[in-house]
């Protein structure tokens, strides 16, 4: 759990100075790392979306539709207005995306 927690705050300073990629681990009983860029949810591509924890391809696909039909997103919590992602979802990949 100690290891987790120490992951956890390097990756939120490595995201608060702007570095890209942000490597972090996939879970605490998972030994292997996984790299993940940074996503730019108002610019994102579907197969971009597909990187993040949990989104396949029909989720993505529903993200870039509701950002094509509602304008762009105001701040990330707004992804949860996006049929399939609920809050537990959006905190597993919340670290990796950015509004611009």
């Amino acid at each position: 759990m100690k290891k987790y927690l120490v992951m956890m705050a390097l990756v939120l300073l490595a995201c608060s100075v702007g570095f890209v990629p942000v490597t972090a681990l996939a879970s605490d009983e998972v030994a292997a790392s996984v790299t993940i860029d940074m996503v730019h949810i108002n610019q994102a591509t579907a197969e971009q979306f597909q990187v993040l924890p949990g989104v396949g391809p029909a989720l993505s696909e529903r993200i870039v539709a509701y950002r094509e039909a509602q304008g762009p997103f105001k701040n990330v919590d707004q992804l949860a207005e996006v049929k399939g992602i609920g809050e537990r979802k959006l905190e597993k990949f919340r670290a990796f995306l950015v509004v611009d």
